[in-house]
């Protein structure tokens, strides 16, 4: 299990304020955004102002801008292009679909909640994993209008430093300011794994767990060397586990490290919606 190309990402300095990932694609320039799904996923939306459809708009152009890249979203206006509805055989509209690799994926036709979009595209985006497509999109515009935070800047440069222990320090005094602020939380949790990863070998973390399953600590190095391979429900369930049988400090622990885990995947990903329900029946 190779983790260079994951540390070297949290190395890649942040997209700048205001970067959109939304692009508005026609019959001239469909074929070349989706020949783009080789390098990464493109979620494609097909829609009609007809269609009283705004708030999945809406949504969808949010979660591309918050996913910084890890896919695009191409929006085809199907009153504009009748052909391209017509070449998937679309009959009705809104209709989503993803793209991996110039192949297609359905994923809804009709409205969706944001958080119901999101569940959708992470699907879309394991698939996308597990078919080596892992690039990320370069910003289709930025907004130069839109300034950085400042509360971040130092955290920030230190994950691109790759001193991983400095930007947990600095989201921890954002975090004694503002203790729920929400990407704060989520920062910390990222750099704080991958201040224990960095170093590690999981092969050799993994054998020690299977041969120690009682060692709280070997479990707990175990389920972060999961996750950062992508064995997301692996981890998780490792750590359930480890609740069901210890007690006490340990036991709060491994409580606490699981919540740290749930913040770097994100509190609406369906594996972590299961760990979250999971856990409380671990727990009472």
């Amino acid at each position: 299990m190779d983790l260079s190309g994951i540390v070297a990402a949290a190395k890649t300095p942040p997209p700048p304020p205001g970067a959109s990932y939304v692009v508005e694609a026609d019959s001239e320039s469909f074929e070349q955004v989706l020949a783009q799904s080789v390098k990464y996923p493109i979620v494609l939306e097909l829609h009609s102002p007809r269609a009283n459809a705004k708030e999945l708009s809406q949504a969808l152009a949010e979660l591309a801008n918050e996913a910084a890249g890890a896919w695009l979203l191409a929006r085809v206006n199907v009153d504009t292009n009748p052909q391209i509805a017509a070449a998937f055989g679309i009959q009705a509209v809104p209709a989503v679909l993803g793209v991996i690799g110039g192949q297609l994926a359905p994923l809804w036709q009709g409205t969706k909640t944001k958080e119901e979009a999101k569940a959708f595209i992470a699907q879309l985006l394991q698939a996308a994993s597990a078919n080596g497509i892992v690039g990320r999109a370069q910003p289709v515009s930025v907004d130069a209008s839109a300034g950085p935070d400042p509360r971040f800047a130092a955290a920030d440069a230190a994950l691109a430093e790759g001193a991983f222990d400095q930007a947990v320090a600095e989201f921890d005094k954002i975090l004694s300011a503002t203790p729920n602020d929400p990407e704060a939380k989520a920062g910390r949790a990222q750099a704080a794994l991958l201040a224990r990863v960095a170093t590690i070998d999981p092969a050799t973390v993994l054998a020690r767990a299977a041969a120690a399953p009682a060692d709280v600590e070997a479990q707990l190095a175990a389920a972060d060397a999961e996750l950062m391979g992508g064995a997301t429900q692996l981890a998780f369930n490792r750590l359930i586990e480890l609740v069901r049988n210890t007690s006490g400090a340990q036991r709060e622990a491994v409580r606490v490290r699981l919540l740290e885990l749930f913040e770097t995947v994100g509190p609406a990903d369906p594996a972590v919606l299961k760990a979250r329900r999971d856990l409380m029946s671990a727990l009472f």
